[in-house]
């Protein structure tokens, strides 16, 4: 059975991906970046996205919906930055709680960067709980790694859910899959090979463990790289230059570090290679960085879906 979904900060899809994988229709997507707003039209021509700011958004017209999910920005939270939380003019978990008291969900799903788990993010966070218990929800924060559900890549984010009291006594957060997932030589080999490379299977040898965290960066910043210096070390030890992104995989006779190129970054994010990304080289990258994985969206919507279904079934009287 399906399920409908509403989806505030859609990025460039990879929650909505993973919504889709687990059994959820949307209603409704909201984004503000014109790129990623034609990404999801492309992919899906049939979702209602609609462009702008969330703060301008309603949700009066899905009460009742199952569920409203998303990933609201990071930057309040993320240590690259100042955190300055709730006094940071980005922080969209106030509108989140809005839309929540708007629409009236059944479920909420959201997630964020791991610094939010930070001390001084304490009270934040059960204030955050606390709206939410006054609207009938019993809310917890989980962090979650990408790699634990086969993401070749660490990818740590912090996972929130919400359900209505009575659907809230059947959730259970995903367990780990405890299948070791593949290294970044494995995922990558045949989009490095696919110019003929002759040092591919060297390089296959090399790229022997997952990746690190892919950042999508700042639009402050000139164009795409891997992220800081200790994340490019990281990468240096795969043998992949993390200075930028490669348009194309490595020649024949190319020798040295190769770059990464969109859909090699797609893949370490765990998106499918029918996921298309609109926009140049930079927008496109930036998207899959930010996006959130797939396969750990899935897991998460599985569970949510769950304690709903069980929720709705008819309790049998004790005699």
């Amino acid at each position: 059975m399906f399920l409908n979904s509403i989806e505030i900060c859609a990025g460039a899809g990879g929650q909505a991906l993973g919504l889709e994988q687990a059994g959820f229709e949307h209603v409704s997507l909201v984004e503000l970046e014109r790129p990623a707003c034609e990404t999801l039209r492309i992919n899906r021509n049939h979702w209602n996205v609609t462009e702008g700011d969330l703060r301008h958004y309603s949700a009066d017209k899905w009460k009742g919906i199952e569920l409203l999910a998303g990933g609201v920005p990071c930057p309040p939270f993320s240590k690259a930055g100042k955190q300055l939380g709730i006094d940071d003019k980005r922080d969209l978990f106030p509108e989140a709680i809005r839309l929540v008291s708007e629409c009236k969900p059944q479920a909420v799903m959201l997630e964020n960067v791991r610094g939010l788990l930070d001390k001084v993010f304490d009270g934040y966070r059960e204030k955050i709980v606390c709206d939410l218990k006054k609207l009938g929800y019993i809310a917890e924060w989980k962090l979650l790694n990408a790699s634990d559900f086969g993401v070749p890549q660490l990818r740590p984010r912090v996972v929130f859910v919400a359900l209505r009291s009575d659907a809230a006594e059947y959730f259970t957060w995903p367990i780990n899959s405890k299948i070791a997932p593949p290294t970044v030589g494995n995922v990558l080999c045949d989009l490095m090979a696919v110019n003929g490379w002759r040092e591919v299977q060297n390089w296959k040898e090399t790229a022997n463990a997952i990746a690190p965290t892919l950042v999508g960066g700042s639009k402050k910043h000139g164009g795409p790289d891997l992220g800081p210096t200790r994340a490019k070390k990281a990468w240096a030890v795969l043998g992949v230059d993390g200075m930028g992104i490669a348009d194309d995989a490595p020649a024949k006779n190319f020798t040295g570090m190769p770059r990464l190129t969109v859909r090699m970054a797609a893949r370490i994010q765990g998106f499918p290679d029918s996921w298309q990304f609109s926009g140049r080289k930079t927008a496109a990258y930036r998207q899959i960085g930010n996006a959130f994985p797939p396969p750990v969206a899935c897991a998460v919507r599985i569970q949510i879906q769950s304690a709903l279904n069980a929720a709705a079934k008819p309790k049998l009287k004790r005699a």
